[in-house]
């Protein structure tokens, strides 16, 4: 674990959780219930996806597994070729409106317009009260075919414990919570909704995962984290990303000024490099497209 991933965990907010690397130490990661169920990575298409939107057609979802718990993806096939997803973690926990108000930036549209001169594709989690907090902004970029938002749930709280220090819920309420992130995402006009969730602090067990398969949701992870929670040192982020991308990775990184503050001048980093290196960017949908 990196200088940076530990400065997320011991600042312990409700960002720092998502900047988690999954097996990571047991202190630091979901119980050992919570793995990704086996070969789901295996399964998925073994010829790289398109990086030009999908013209016609839903976003691929993946049924839940016999066990009845909701798959969970941490990347592309090794198949996959040069191709990397870049997520975006758009944080705010539903008792932060205060500090929103106060002034706290919560929203990053620098590093989205960024990614729109660079023309990268990249697949936002969308907490609902983010959506709740900056609905202009959501409704560009659900409405921006560069882009599609997932549901990182509504409140951003934990779904299972220890989790950061997140309040945790009830494995009754998950189901509320899902749907009513993706109510408040798409009351701003957001099109571009897919059906996957990212979980508050990447933490999660069988039940969480029992429970949220009812959601007919995909959980997504991660296999590389760019270390972006609280960062101060853009080269740092830049270098972890660079460093951890494999073909099909999927790399969590955050639009949340007030708490990953250089994220765009990371990402005004890593793309070129990556492209030098051959590699095409893609949303999560693409890469999990056949």
């Amino acid at each position: 674990m990196t200088a940076l991933t530990v400065l997320s965990v011991v600042l312990g907010s409700a960002l720092a959780g998502c900047g988690s690397t999954p097996g990571g130490s047991p202190a630091d990661r979901p119980a050992a219930s919570a793995a990704a169920p086996s070969g789901v990575s295996s399964r998925a298409p073994s010829r790289a996806p398109s990086s030009a939107p999908p013209a016609t057609g839903k976003p691929p979802n993946m049924a839940p597994g016999p066990a009845g718990l909701a798959r969970v993806v941490e990347r592309g096939p090794k198949s996959a070729g040069k191709v990397v997803a870049l997520t975006f973690d758009a944080d705010m926990t539903a008792d932060e409106g205060p500090r929103a108000a106060e002034g706290e930036h919560f929203d990053n549209p620098e590093l989205i317009g960024l990614l729109r001169r660079l023309k990268v594709p990249a697949t936002v989690f969308m907490t609902g009260r983010w959506a709740e907090e900056y609905p202009t902004q959501a409704r560009s970029i659900g409405t921006d075919p560069l882009f599609e938002i997932a549901n990182h749930s509504y409140s951003h709280y934990a779904f299972t414990s220890p989790c950061y220090g997140l309040p945790t819920m009830g494995s009754e309420e998950i189901g509320g919570e899902v749907e009513r992130a993706f109510g408040a995402i798409r009351r701003t006009g957001a099109r571009n909704v897919v059906p996957y969730f990212r979980f508050p602090g990447g933490c999660y067990d069988d039940g969480s995962l029992r429970a949220l398969a009812a959601q007919k949701v995909t959980a997504v992870q991660w296999d590389v984290v760019s270390g972006d929670a609280f960062a101060t040192d853009a080269d740092a982020v830049a270098e972890q990303v660079l460093d951890g991308v494999k073909p099909g990775s999927l790399v969590v990184m955050h639009c949340t000024r007030s708490a990953a503050p250089v994220t765009d001048l990371a990402v005004g980093q890593v793309v070129p490099e990556l492209r030098k290196r051959g590699y095409r960017f893609v949303k999560v949908s693409e890469l999990m497209t056949g």
